[in-house]
């Protein structure tokens, strides 16, 4: 990986190809980002490179969060660690959205949105029952929890109700459609996980 940035997922819309075809895109604020700190393998056990992202004012931020950043001169709000390999960024080097490229591809890391607690339905997309002939009323429960001789217990890995969302996903391979330097945007192929305005980290494909 040699190429990342931080952003905040905007929303979705579609563009139209020179082709004429319909493309959905989501709609990343990407950047502005600054370089506040340079991981080496003979300091820190590793190479890695932190960025901070999200302006704020210096009264938001604490005493250590203000020493931290201090080498960098930033006040930002989300920081994020990329391992980027032969990267030659910086302290205090700012990385915009025009890092990246029309046509790249890229992997988006988000936490998805929150549903609380949910059935197996919704949570597992599993199916109802019947809803005649004295099933119910229990046509939305879990239903058979195995057998009941033996083992004589609830088997790991069974799908049960519980909470739903609010986790780590890596959509991976979307495709750069559009880079806006104007504006500072990213628009990529495809959904992205989170709910509007969730941060999100973009990095180039690592499988592609």
């Amino acid at each position: 990986m040699n190429k990342a940035i931080i952003g905040k997922k905007l929303g979705m819309t579609q563009v139209f190809l020179n082709d004429g075809t319909v493309v959905p895109v989501t709609v990343i604020k990407a950047g502005p980002c600054t370089v506040t700190q340079v991981k080496t393998a003979e300091r820190d056990g590793y190479t890695a490179v932190q960025l901070g992202f999200d302006e704020v004012p210096e009264r938001k931020l604490n005493k250590p969060e203000l020493g931290h950043l201090k080498a960098s001169g930033a006040k930002v709000r989300h920081l994020h660690e990329f391992k980027l390999e032969n990267s030659d960024l910086t302290v205090g080097q700012t990385v915009n959205c025009d890092v990246f490229a029309q046509g790249d591809f890229v992997d988006v890391t988000g936490i998805t949105k929150g549903h609380g607690f949910s059935g197996v339905i919704k949570r597992w997309n599993q199916h109802r029952l019947k809803e005649t002939h004295g099933v119910g009323p229990v046509h939305r429960e879990v239903g058979s929890m195995g057998p009941i001789s033996s083992p004589s217990r609830v088997m790991p890995g069974k799908n049960l109700p519980g909470h739903y969302g609010v986790e780590q996903v890596t959509v991976l391979n979307l495709s750069v459609v559009k880079v806006d330097k104007e504006r500072g945007v990213l628009l990529v192929k495809g959904a992205v996980p989170g709910a509007k305005n969730s941060i999100v980290y973009v990095r180039n494909a690592v499988k592609k």
